[in-house]
């Protein structure tokens, strides 16, 4: 973003509510509000332009699984996996709704913004610009997935693993989380308030055993598809389903006081792809946005100075190399591959950006609903693409990827492929900007956050990153009637069909 541009932050704020996170059902901003139909409605109204702060929804696993209505007696051909995605107000309405009769204070989350999530941005009316411009400049798929059923940390894990992580010993070993596991067995005498995930407490589930609250509907579901999909949950482990902290600081301490209490996962040995990519001396790094203040915050807790204050926006469960022992846990791999935003501006202008580099702005910036906004988002996506253009030997050749962590529960009809116990999840929108793409080009491939690992290895010529993580399933092989389902499933694209490099590379064409 520009300096310019920071009047934008304190813009649409929803002034007559005391707390924007958690918006009351329904948000009489939104035109109509009182007699909407049932379905999606746009997400305008009077005082609701496009530079407003919106509610959050549900995006977090079994609520997601549940929301998205999966069954196989509902599959047809162009929806085989049989997820009718018809569930979204009901689930995130009813799973924190608590009882007045049930607790003398019920907790303020409530429904936390649910009345919004089936609402939708709409860009022929001026929604998302920025986005739109690029997409119609260059190419974009509608059928790129969130990989997991869940929330922003395990989304990002899936991003540099393949996979998902576990609760450890610290040394690879399968042990039992102090606390945080995941109970969404309904409470008595409510429709579906979860028995554990009340305060957003349950992050950890053993998925292979069926005995334990939430597996076996799952399980089953799996079974019954015709290419029975397998869990990839290995007996003795817990993982993480939904947002745990990394077992690393800021700084590469280790948060012994999070991971006692359970809200921290102790330091993972899952390969991640900054392992492969150190093996084969490619060059890359991680950038997140206010990096720098949170590792002077985490030093100086009592600053008052801004500059130190903006840590806090720092998005630590979003940098999959925090959970990671092998760079996080080590001072030479940390120094040379985390930074901060700044240092990713300064590579672009300075002609010296890595070969693979992963940017995630901080949370004010990064179009979180209720945390930020769109518009935001769009100018930090806005500035990349700016910085790069200004750079013309490197924009040649570079893509640069613009995708979301996860949908945030809010409601999509696209056909969900099922690829193992953690998903895949609803579609999410990604957009490649690269002098290799067609401009206005959709791209119909099944593809998901793996897809970028793929992408990465197929043009660096790599292998997968162990025999259980999601990038060695095939490319898809789909009907020109239908191409948005995969006949081999499960298959996930490499995102290669988005670009020509026959202009410059014909191994690649």
């Amino acid at each position: 973003m520009d300096i310019d541009d920071l009047n934008l932050l304190t813009t649409g704020a929803a002034t007559q509510f005391t707390n924007t996170f958690f918006l009351p059902d329904p948000d009489t901003r939104i035109q109509n509000f009182n007699t909407l139909p049932n379905g999606p409605f746009p997400l305008k109204g009077k005082e609701l332009p496009y530079d407003s702060y919106t509610g959050d929804t549900t995006h977090r696993l079994f609520e997601m699984w549940q929301q998205s209505d999966c069954n196989i007696t509902h599959a047809t051909l162009g929806n085989p996996s049989g997820c009718l995605n018809d569930l979204y107000p009901f689930v995130i309405t009813t799973y924190t709704n608590i009882l007045d009769t049930q607790f003398d204070n019920p907790p303020a989350f409530d429904d936390n913004g649910g009345g919004n999530s089936m609402a939708f941005y709409n860009v022929q009316t001026g929604d998302a610009p920025v986005l739109k411009g690029l997409a119609d400049e260059f190419s974009m798929s509608d059928n790129f997935h969130q990989s997991v059923m869940g929330g922003t940390g395990a989304n990002h894990v899936m991003l540099g693993t393949g996979d998902a992580i576990f609760w450890s010993d610290g040394n690879g070993h399968p042990t039992v989380p102090p606390s945080h596991i995941a109970n969404p067995n309904p409470l008595p005498n409510t429709d579906n308030v979860y028995t554990v995930d009340l305060g957003f407490d349950g992050n950890f589930t053993e998925c292979a055993d069926p005995s334990q609250p939430g597996i076996k509907p799952i399980q089953d579901y799996l079974k019954s598809l015709p290419y029975q999909p397998e869990s990839k949950c290995k007996p003795g482990h817990f993982y993480m389903i939904n947002n745990d902290a990394p077992g690393f600081l800021p700084d590469g301490t280790v948060d012994s006081a999070g991971i006692a209490g359970g809200g921290s996962v102790p330091p993972s040995n899952v390969r991640t792809i900054g392992d492969e990519l150190n093996e084969k001396g490619i060059p890359w790094a991680y950038y997140g946005g206010a990096y720098n203040a949170a590792v002077s915050l985490q030093h100086h807790p009592t600053s008052t100075d801004p500059t130190v204050l903006i840590g806090q926006a720092y998005c630590n469960i979003c940098n999959f190399e925090s959970y990671a022992a092998a760079i996080m846990g080590d001072p030479a791999q940390r120094a040379a591959h985390i930074k901060d935003a700044t240092d990713f501006f300064a590579a672009i202008d300075n002609n010296a950006l890595p070969s693979v580099s992963f940017v995630k702005p901080d949370g004010l910036l990064d179009g979180h609903p209720a945390s930020s906004k769109l518009d935001l988002f769009e100018g930090m996506v806005e500035s990349i693409v700016d910085h790069l253009k200004a750079q013309p030997e490197l924009f040649e050749q570079t893509a640069l990827i613009v995708t979301f962590d996860e949908g945030g529960g809010y409601y999509d009809s696209g056909y969900i492929q099922p690829l193992d116990f953690f998903g895949d999840g609803p579609r999410i929108p990604l957009i490649v900007v690269s002098p290799f793409t067609k401009g206005g080009h959709v791209n119909h491939t099944y593809t998901d956050h793996v897809s970028i690992l793929k992408f990465i290895e197929r043009n660096w010529y790599l292998k997968p990153l162990t025999h259980r993580s999601r990038d060695n399933f095939s490319n898809p092989v789909s009907d020109d009637d239908n191409p948005y389902v995969p006949l081999n499933s499960p298959a996930i694209g490499d995102l290669f069909d988005m670009f020509n490099f026959c202009q410059s590379d014909q191994a690649n064409c």
